[in-house]
């Protein structure tokens, strides 16, 4: 996730994302909280709709007849062609909560560049929200009165803090419990708001930090470009710059090392 200088403007990509996002909440807002939505279970025991592999199909489509050059890595079809410019697809991010009819579930496109994602769009109709990024060019959000700039929040202090922490589950199954326990002691609020959705509210400056583990590249992905234009850092929980590490920890920047520091005590 370190950044990197791209001369090439990446204007027309993100616009294509953009409009990649239009065609996969087509598919998924149709079927949300549907009678007769077809759920299944994945060798791995996570679920998969209809709706996720529509969406998933909407958007290779497209990227099949408008940039047939670059590779794709998705969630449920892999991954096919180049690494060297890649979009990276989760077609419904929070599928759990998209098949119990829970609004918090959204998409996310991504388009890394020799790995690093340079691109970055996360859109949750069903919350009537959609947040973008580009390398250089800001992190936005959409709201009734156009384009409004994200800032991550300027909070110094661990004491001020609050973090999202994604599932106590989670934390368990990785070894972490003692560290999330700390965590939860130090800081000024801790809550689960869950998947994609933290990221975006740690972009809008209203969390100081998100940490995860279990992840893979197309669950944080788009959430790169988007915290880090907003003026937040993206490392593994051990501090590596990589989307590959299987944990993620974001935050506004200011108080990443000390989380890190806290987390690691």
């Amino acid at each position: 996730m370190t950044d990197s200088t791209h001369s090439a403007d990446l204007s027309s990509d993100l616009a294509l994302a953009l409009r990649l996002a239009d065609a996969a909440d087509a598919q998924s807002l149709a079927r949300f909280d549907s009678a007769d939505l077809e759920i299944r279970t994945k060798a791995d025991r996570s679920h998969v709709t209809d709706a996720d592999l529509a969406t998933e199909r909407a958007i290779r489509e497209i990227l099949a007849s408008e940039r047939p050059d670059d590779g794709i890595f998705g969630e449920e079809f892999g991954a096919e062609g180049s690494t060297e410019r890649q979009w990276i697809i989760d077609p419904i991010d929070g599928t759990a909560n998209f098949l119990r009819g829970v609004p918090l579930w959204g998409t996310m496109i991504a388009l890394a560049v020799d790995g690093v994602p340079q691109v970055g769009v996360v859109s949750m109709p069903a919350l009537s929200r959609r947040w973008w990024g580009s390398t250089g060019s800001g992190a936005w959000t959409a709201t009734d009165d156009g384009p409004r700039r994200l800032h991550t929040s300027d909070v110094s202090s661990l004491d001020d803090a609050s973090v999202s922490f994604q599932s106590i589950t989670q934390w368990a199954d990785a070894g972490r419990l003692p560290q999330l326990l700390t965590l939860a002691d130090r800081v000024w609020r801790d809550r689960a708001y869950g998947d994609i959705y933290a990221y975006m509210l740690l972009a809008e400056g209203r969390l100081e930090m998100v940490a995860e583990f279990g992840v893979k590249e197309y669950d944080i992905a788009a959430a790169v470009p988007i915290v880090r234009e907003a003026g937040g850092r993206m490392t593994g929980f051990d501090g590596a710059e990589t989307i590959s590490d299987l944990s993620t920890l974001a935050s506004n920047g200011t108080l990443h090392d000390a989380f890190l520091e806290l987390l690691h005590d």
